[in-house]
């Protein structure tokens, strides 16, 4: 989201500094402000990516599509 956008709240929360750390590693942030405004950006992503896939399966299995095994892998379940 673009910084003017941004409403900024400052929060206090009781966090575990282990896993802050680690989270800090893997998303390469410099702070722990960058690591959580990282983190839950990450968060807000893949559940996004998630609701899309299953809405996309839910379309596809709606449409009563038809799946063929050319490979023969389902073994002819």
């Amino acid at each position: 989201m673009p910084p003017s956008r941004r409403r900024l709240t400052h929060k206090h929360f009781r966090l575990d500094q282990t896993k802050i750390r680690k989270a800090q590693k893997l998303l390469g942030a410099k702070t722990e402000t960058e690591t959580m405004d990282r983190a839950l950006d990450e968060l807000i992503a893949e559940r996004e990516r998630h609701r899309r896939t299953w809405a996309a399966i839910d379309r596809f299995v709606r449409s009563g599509a038809q799946v063929q095994d050319v490979s023969g892998a389902l073994g002819g379940r």
